[in-house]
């Protein structure tokens, strides 16, 4: 396994105000506007994932490049909204979210224009990008189960179907239907199986729940430390955290549960695009290369708890130890192209 070597830079990221928004997402310091950052040597970022580390990621861009990052976070759909009210004066260049459904938002509001470059071809599979080159797949995340080792076995465990048979009646925890990482793997199981199949699976699901949806990932991960629920859906970095946490009540729920990979494990992704107005997208394009580039996919392994897109990057120890799994190959297209119809099944199967 290689090993991640720190990328101890010093450069600055500057933070962006948010004008216009009711809500103002959060920057990383300073006070120039994204407006006025504009020219050969920059590139500008409007990011919806919210890691610490991933400042770290942009800085090693910046010595590598002499282009620097500006970087503006925030709630996805704030962003988004500021980038169309901008429109063709939008300082932004790329755009990063978590979870190809809502890459697929932005997609649908025309806002990324295609990109061609071998590099992001080679490094990034098929299936985790779009089929015209509208964005790209930077991490993964996998669905996986948690579960009480002392209620139930591992060969008890098989598939995300499963768990709506009738042993798992009062046994399951997850969260609700208005999350987005639930309304991709629906998604995606109509991708796989068919909508009838899926919302009959949803119907058993929703009669197998051990108590009404609450709270995030996390939340699942307790109830079944604590038995409220037996197995749990969750996404795999989550527990990874826990496990590696630095208060021990937490380290402690994460080795009440052990995770299990479905026979086919749902992948979702953390993705970047070239924004359709981008006033620096060849920088834009550099910028996104060098996030699929080896040292920054060893990176999102390492520092993130997320599995790689690319091939052959070495993994963090903990999610070394939950073992090899078979990933899902469904392109993750499916997920928006599926999105309404997931939110009808699941509304029609009574999936609060």
């Amino acid at each position: 396994m290689s090993l991640y070597k720190k990328l101890g830079l010093t450069t600055a990221i500057l933070s962006l105000a948010l004008a216009g928004c009711q809500t103002s997402p959060q920057s990383s310091g300073g006070s120039e506007d994204i407006a006025a950052s504009t020219g050969d040597k920059v590139v500008n970022v409007y990011s919806a994932r919210h890691y610490n580390t991933d400042s770290q990621l942009y800085k090693g861009f910046t010595e590598q490049t002499g282009i620097e990052v500006n970087i503006l976070e925030g709630k996805d759909s704030e962003l988004l909204e500021r980038i169309k009210s901008e429109g063709t004066n939008s300082s932004a260049d790329v755009f990063i979210t978590v979870d190809a459904g809502r890459l697929w938002r932005a997609e649908e509001e025309g806002l990324f224009q295609p990109t061609t470059s071998e590099m992001l071809d080679n490094n990034i599979p098929e299936n985790l990008r779009h089929p015209e080159g509208l964005w790209f797949g930077l991490s993964q995340r996998a669905r996986i189960m948690v579960y009480d080792p002392e209620k139930v076995t591992e060969q008890e465990l098989s598939t995300y179907e499963n768990l709506a048979s009738r042993e798992w009646e009062g046994r399951v925890c997850i969260r609700s239907s208005s999350n987005i990482y639930n309304q991709s793997l629906v998604a995606w199981l109509i991708e796989k199986n068919g909508v009838d199949k899926t919302e009959a699976w949803a119907k058993g699901l929703v009669n197998n729940f051990a108590r009404e949806p609450e709270g995030g990932d996390v939340p699942q991960i307790r109830g079944v430390a604590q038995g409220s629920c037996e197995v749990a859906v969750v996404n795999h970095y989550y527990l990874a955290r826990m496990l590696k946490s630095e208060k021990a009540k937490d380290r402690l729920v994460g080795k009440k549960v052990a995770a299990f990979f479905p026979n086919e494990t749902h992948m979702n992704i953390s993705g970047a695009g070239v924004l359709t107005n981008a006033p620096n997208s060849q920088n834009a394009v550099q910028f996104i290369e060098y996030l699929t580039s080896p040292q920054a996919q060893e990176f999102f392994a390492l520092q993130n708890n997320e599995f790689p897109a690319s091939k052959g990057i070495g993994l963090d120890p903990v999610l070394e130890g939950f073992g090899e799994f078979n990933a899902s190959p469904i392109n993750v297209v499916a997920y928006g192209k599926n999105g309404a119809e997931a939110i009808e099944v699941m509304d029609r199967a009574g999936w609060k």
